[in-house]
């Protein structure tokens, strides 16, 4: 009996190193933040995996929020406008992943939307300047999501609105793995090619941790609120993966960006829509 509770519990620490460096991969892919090695299975120079790995992008998105919802915590507490702390905290969810899916939302816009071919709005979604369009997605998204932050600290205490904003976050990345597993990928050389594709078990893997990182979210919002923030959610990056397939053929990694981007703001929108 010993023996096999020995080995019970070096198969639950051999599991949670490997969920750890999962995480960490997931952490270093998607941000900027300096992530040393954790544990003996991460290996920050490997290219990460992500038929493998995904399962643990919610938990990722926890952790590159974190910062941003300290922020928010903090600047609660202060007697600053809210509008200029969600300014604030906006800028620094931006500055945290390098301003990476709000690039995949700019480049969505301006190739979806300025292209007359599938070849063509692909040139223009590679394309590095960004257009009309991508100019515009930006300018409603980020004043739209600093305005929805700003009503979390109006509507709630500055602890409750980090919560919802954690949750927030972890939520848009698990829509990402969602859409990522369901679609094809548009380019044969992109981002499938190059890092993998989530694997059904590991999506089923992403929306428990996804559960578990907006369970806290749950116990501070009316159920009502929560559940129509999830289903916009669903809904969005449900039509954007929809639209994407129409228009280029399937995912890309600007898409998934977006998916994240509109994903969190159609969340936040419905949260806030019921009293």
């Amino acid at each position: 009996m010993d023996r096999q509770e020995d080995r019970h519990r070096l198969d639950l620490r051999l599991a949670l190193a490997d969920l750890v460096a999962d995480t960490a991969a997931c952490v270093r892919f998607f941000s900027r933040l300096p992530v040393p090695k954790l544990c003996d299975t991460d290996d920050p120079a490997r290219l990460p995996d992500f038929s493998q790995i995904s399962r643990a992008i919610p938990l990722a998105g926890v952790a590159i929020a974190m910062p941003a919802s300290l922020l928010l915590l903090l600047l609660g507490l202060s007697q600053l406008p809210t509008l200029a702390s969600g300014l604030l905290v906006v800028g620094t969810l931006a500055m945290v992943t390098g301003a990476l899916h709000e690039d995949g939302l700019a480049d969505v816009a301006d190739g979806f939307f300025g292209g007359h071919t599938r070849e063509r709005r692909l040139e223009i979604m590679k394309d590095s300047r960004i257009g009309a369009f991508g100019a515009i997605a930006l300018i409603v998204s980020l004043g739209l999501k600093t305005v929805l932050i700003a009503s979390l600290l109006d509507r709630y205490t500055p602890l409750e609105a980090m919560v919802i904003l954690l949750g927030t976050e972890s939520l848009g990345r698990t829509l990402i793995v969602w859409q990522w597993t369901t679609l094809p990928a548009a380019r044969p050389d992109g981002l499938a090619h190059r890092f993998g594709v989530p694997t059904s078990q590991t999506l089923k893997q992403s929306c428990i941790f996804g559960t578990v990182c907006l369970l806290p979210v749950l116990a501070v919002l009316p159920l009502s609120s929560f559940a129509l923030g999830l289903f916009q959610a669903a809904l969005a990056a449900h039509g954007i993966g929809k639209f994407a397939k129409a228009r280029i053929g399937g995912f890309s990694g600007d898409v998934l960006g977006a998916i994240q981007q509109i994903g969190t703001l159609a969340f936040l929108a419905g949260c806030l829509a019921i009293t």
